[in-house]
């Protein structure tokens, strides 16, 4: 008994190991079109216009929207192009944060590391909640098409008004989670459902809202399109036309989600870059054709300006196409921002798994297992925790909640801009085993890529009415400080063999240049 004890027990504790291993293991059976959609979707081009529409207008006008578009397309695919190089190299999930750690440079791979994924995750995060009350004011919307009165106004002083958004958004917010709880063979149907609900929505919109604005109010005229101009901020002339990228640039920020589902997929170090590049190219085309169309299809600004629901464009729609086909175009919406949520919680997930693998968060050991067909449920279930916990500051203040969903976006810009001028400044001659390597254009993009992120993350924290009061304040840049300063404070009291060891950063440096790698032993004198 004594000459068999030995190996098996040494089987017995491979076993472990290997269950151990395969609970932190994704599965990978999701393809090209899967990584297309992910980004594709959770960018949702076309609810993204038609969201921040009005923001545009009031920034700069009809000529601002159409000219500042051409110039985010331009900038954001060279972003793209600059994440999918590194994305190529590093395929892994939660990879926004490890692109920049990697971007950095062994020395300050942690620092960066850290402040990233604190970015990241807060942006993810507080998009699921952002956008279901996006959806749920498009369902109440319908009140004012119907002229039904609601009991102390539909006003954000009305604390009955603000309590009905946040039970529909709850709802919507259960809705959109439980999606995510679906083998992952089956949620390759969600996928594909999902771009082509929002390809629907869009040739809906492309042919059947010109016929029903030629039949009613009628079009704009193509000067009117093309040169008028509108200063609905109070800012500067200047600024005031700037900040027309905030709608411009908001409809094509998140394209990295198909670097969160990296490790699902299928020769990743390919598909997930191809994904980024694709869907970033499709968004931007497909959203300039619809912020043109609605630009012709919109009535004249003063009655724009005059609609009083939540959502104006559900007015619109009963406006061109009656009260039914407003109904209509909002059901199709409705359930497209669900699976935009939905789409949108698959890289949150990931991104959270992803920090909770390298055991950093309370209660890792939870968060980073997956299922046995290698799903993160788990981390699915703190994202639904923190979005309904967001949603619940709407019933105290809808200011409070706007302005910590407001800080959503400016983590992801930062965090663009700040890979590219790491890639510049600390590794421009790195990741040269990336199918995407950027070769001669490398310096270039990166330069742009950086330069651009910085403008838009200047019109994201800037107030976008003037003069500046409480009311007024942006407090995104008081919450991004925030975020960064427990990134710096996590970085600073998290010991350096917890999380991102140097040798790591090495290994993974050589790796994605395509050099052999071998392990360090970690018990191993310097020198031996």
């Amino acid at each position: 008994m004594s000459e068999t004890s030995g190996p098996r027990s040494d089987r017995e504790e491979a076993n472990t190991v290997n269950r151990d291993e395969l609970q932190l293991q994704l599965h990978r059976s999701w393809n090209l079109i899967e990584s297309f959609a992910a980004s594709f979707c959770a960018l949702n081009f076309i609810g993204g216009v038609r969201s921040a529409f009005f923001l545009g207008l009031l920034a700069g006008g009809p000529a601002a929207i159409w000219s500042s578009y051409i110039i985010t397309i331009v900038f954001m695919l060279i972003t793209a192009a600059v994440l999918a190089e590194i994305c190529s190299a590093l395929p892994l999930s939660g990879s926004i944060y490890i692109w920049a750690a990697e971007s950095a440079g062994p020395k300050y791979a942690r620092f960066f590391g850290f402040i990233v994924a604190w970015w990241s995750c807060t942006a993810w995060m507080t998009f699921a909640a952002g956008n279901c009350q996006t959806t749920a004011n498009y369902v109440v919307s319908q009140l004012a098409v119907w002229e039904i009165d609601f009991p102390g106004g539909t006003t954000n002083d009305n604390v009955k008004w603000r309590a009905l958004i946040w039970a529909l958004s709850e709802a919507l917010l259960v809705l959109s989670i439980a999606v995510n709880y679906l083998p992952p063979r089956m949620y390759s149907a969600i996928f594909r459902f999902s771009v082509f609900l929002m390809m629907l929505d869009f040739f809906l919109c492309v042919i059947w809202l010109p016929i029903g604005v030629s039949r009613t109010y009628g079009f704009r005229s193509a000067k009117e399109v093309f040169t008028m101009t509108y200063n609905g901020t109070g800012a500067p002339p200047a600024w005031n036309w700037i900040l027309s990228f905030l709608f411009t640039a908001g409809t094509m920020t998140g394209f990295d989600a198909s670097g969160h589902i990296a490790e699902e997929t299928k020769n990743a170090s390919v598909v997930a870059g191809k994904g980024i590049l694709t869907s970033a190219f499709a968004t931007g085309i497909l959203g300039f054709i619809t912020a043109i169309l609605f630009l012709f299809c919109t009535p004249d600004l003063d009655t724009l300006f005059a609609l009083e629901a939540p959502q104006p464009f559900v007015q619109i729609y009963a406006l061109a196409l009656g009260k039914g086909g407003s109904i209509f175009m909002t059901v199709i919406a409705v359930i497209g921002l669900m699976l935009n949520t939905s789409v949108a919680v698959v890289a949150a997930s990931r991104l959270v798994f992803a920090v909770a693998r390298d055991g950093v968060l309370p209660l890792s050991w939870w968060i980073a297992r997956v299922t046995p067909d290698g799903q993160p449920r788990n981390a699915v279930t703190v994202i639904f925790v923190f979005a309904a916990a967001l949603l619940c500051t709407i019933l105290p203040s809808q200011v409070a909640f706007t302005s910590l969903v407001s800080a959503g976006g400016v983590p992801t810009i930062a965090a663009y801009g700040l890979i590219a001028l790491l890639r510049l400044v600390c590794t421009p001659g790195e990741f040269q085993g990336s199918y995407f390597r950027l070769g001669r254009l490398a310096r270039p993009f990166y330069a742009s890529a950086a330069v651009f992120n910085a403008l838009i993350f200047a019109v994201m924290i800037s107030p976008f009415f003037f003069p500046v009061t409480g009311e007024t304040f942006n407090f995104a840049v008081v919450i991004f400080g925030a975020v960064t300063i427990f990134g710096v404070a996590s970085w600073y009291f998290t010991p350096e063999d917890k999380w991102l060891r140097r040798e790591l950063v090495l290994q993974a440096l050589h790796a994605a240049d395509g050099e052999d790698v071998v392990e360090a032993d970690p018990d191993a004198k310097d020198g031996e």
